[in-house]
């Protein structure tokens, strides 16, 4: 398993719960800083990770989002 959290800028409000219903999201929730919401995904290969980022920077009000893999 291969795990990374996600920084997401978004002037909605409520983009936290819509990052939940991305299928490879375990968690997520609101921040405050330069960054709006973070999202902890965990998939089975490296290479869906950019799946996954691709899929959170299709909803809508997503801006930007930086990305960060767990090394282990």
């Amino acid at each position: 398993m291969v795990r990374a959290i996600v920084l997401v800028k978004s002037p909605k409000k409520l983009i936290a719960a819509r990052l939940r219903k991305v299928d490879a999201v375990t968690a997520s929730f609101p921040t405050s800083g330069q960054f709006d919401a973070v999202a902890i995904i965990q998939v089975d290969e490296l290479s869906k990770i950019k799946e996954t980022t691709n899929q959170i920077q299709l909803i809508n009000g997503v801006e930007r989002t930086e990305t960060m893999v767990e090394v282990q």
